[in-house]
């Protein structure tokens, strides 16, 4: 059977078989531009589940078997096969998640590094060897080989706003550390998801090495993410999701990548021009429905005016409008999601925030909105909006805008806008968060460096040479000479 169906149901991947699921019930996916069907994926049983998994974990131990250098080599025929489909997937993504059709080329064409980078960096993991000696009282003559060996079977859950990179730099890491993959796609991207598969099928993937899975949460959610044979979890998606899948996971490794409130400091010395923009960007791509994206300003009350006019002239000149127009604030990607934004922004103004510039509402379409004068009271001084809009909150010193921080469930990353870098070193010891950003907005790149949260942000650390550490666990052989 071909990937491509003519009626639109997009079949799933079995020992590099596509396949229609026995149950015959499917999941449609609508457009977040019009609401128009995408195509639909099998709603799979978890029998079929059951199978997918067992027949990743059958060949593993033949995979890790494999050379390194073969892996490697097929993660680098699987780069070119991808950038032949950019235009074919980027046309998928941004049908299915409403991204420009430039933005979701932009990511076929990332990932396609991602995972050239990955199959380098995989060649480049050792092991270590220890003498006994170095511990008082121990043998010379004992020796420990430490071996970095895969976990197994790795089940891999991508997010929908970037379906095809944050699904890549799951599975390449994975398969160039010998672990076979059960792929989960978030359902809204998960054709995209698919289609990056076939790449992967394409470039000479063996049978059962990588399987999808799809379907509805509540049928096949927990019931493979608590598998016997799956052998660790990485995820990408919504911290409460994150959090039921690490109590799920029990007794097996597990890295997450959940959610923000990524605030931007702003201290009085900043270039104000450069901060408004590098605001607006960060807040306000994809229409905020980014992890990374600025979702908190903290600025200093004695420049904040001057912050506040700077970014109401640039939201204002921003198109907004469908992903097919090539808008800058595009729709997002449900009703319910617009729903709780707009439920945000409504509390906000009941409780006393200034509206320096608000959207329009237009079923699921926000145009951005700008509140200053947002306080701890408010809902979105502390909720992750996911959505298009900025709320300033004026404070009169940097360490007010610390204790904000701090007092944040949430740790992803932070920015910190000043001419004194002695300052930004100060603050940026003092804030509790995986990156931080002095001068520039918050964001995930470059895919080599490393991506952590802390908190309700996550666990573990992603990043290429950090994502394959996380896929290999350590196994120790003691010679006793």
């Amino acid at each position: 059977m071909s990937l491509r169906q003519d009626k639109k149901v997009y079949p799933y991947l079995f020992n590099n078989e596509w396949k229609e699921s026995t149950t015959g019930e499917t999941v449609e996916i609508m457009s977040p531009d019009d609401g128009a069907v995408v195509g639909a994926v099998p709603a799979m049983s978890q029998d079929e589940v059951d199978q997918a998994v067992k027949s990743a974990s059958d060949v593993q131990e033949n995979w890790e078997a494999t050379e390194g250098h073969e892996r490697s080599e097929l993660l680098h025929r699987w780069a070119e096969e991808l950038e032949k489909m950019t235009d074919e997937i980027g046309e998928k993504i941004h049908l299915e998640v409403g991204k420009t059709l430039s933005a979701a080329k932009s990511e076929v064409k990332r990932t396609a590094q991602l995972i050239r980078h990955t199959a380098e960096e995989g060649l480049r993991t050792h092991g270590s060897f220890i003498q006994g000696d170095a511990f008082p009282g121990a043998s010379k003559a004992t020796k420990a080989m430490v071996q970095k060996v895969p976990h197994g079977v790795v089940l891999a859950i991508s997010p929908f706003n970037y379906p095809v990179n944050l699904a890549a730099s799951k599975i390449a890491p994975a398969l160039i550390t010998g672990n076979t993959v059960v792929f989960k796609p978030a359902t809204q991207g998960a054709i995209s998801g698919l289609l990056m598969v076939e790449a992967l099928v394409k470039a000479g993937l063996p049978k059962g090495v990588l399987n999808v899975v799809t379907g509805r949460g509540s049928v096949i959610g927990d019931f493979v993410v608590t598998h016997p044979s799956i052998d660790m979890i990485t995820f990408t998606g919504g911290t409460g999701t994150g959090q039921h899948i690490a109590k799920q996971a029990s007794m097996i490794p597990v890295v997450l990548e959940l959610g923000g409130k990524d605030p931007a400091i702003v201290l009085e010395d900043a270039d104000l021009e450069k901060t408004a923009k590098e605001i607006v960007g960060g807040a306000l791509s994809y229409s905020g429905q980014r992890c990374t994206a600025i979702k908190r300003v903290m600025v200093m009350n004695s420049v904040a005016d001057e912050l506040v006019a700077k970014i109401k002239d640039k939201v204002e000149t921003l198109k907004v409008g469908k992903s097919s127009e090539n808008a800058d604030i595009t729709p997002m990607i449900d009703q319910k999601s617009a729903d709780f934004v707009v439920s945000l922004i409504d509390d906000a103004k009941e409780k006393g925030a200034t509206v320096v510039t608000e959207g329009i509402r237009n079923e699921n379409l926000l145009g951005a909105t700008v509140l200053d004068n947002v306080t701890e009271d408010m809902e979105l001084a502390w909720e992750e909006q996911f959505g298009p809009v900025i709320p300033i909150m004026r404070v009169e010193n940097e360490l007010e805008a610390i204790d904000l921080e701090k007092r944040n469930q949430y740790g992803l990353q932070a920015s910190i806008f000043t001419k004194n870098f002695e300052n930004a070193f100060t603050i940026a010891d003092k804030l509790n968060v995986g990156t931080v950003q002095v001068n520039g907005k918050t964001s995930r790149g470059p895919d080599h460096f490393p991506f952590l949260g802390v908190k309700n942000s996550g666990q573990g650390v992603q990043g290429i040479g950090r994502s394959i550490d996380s896929m290999l666990r350590d196994k120790v052989l003691v010679l006793n000479l």
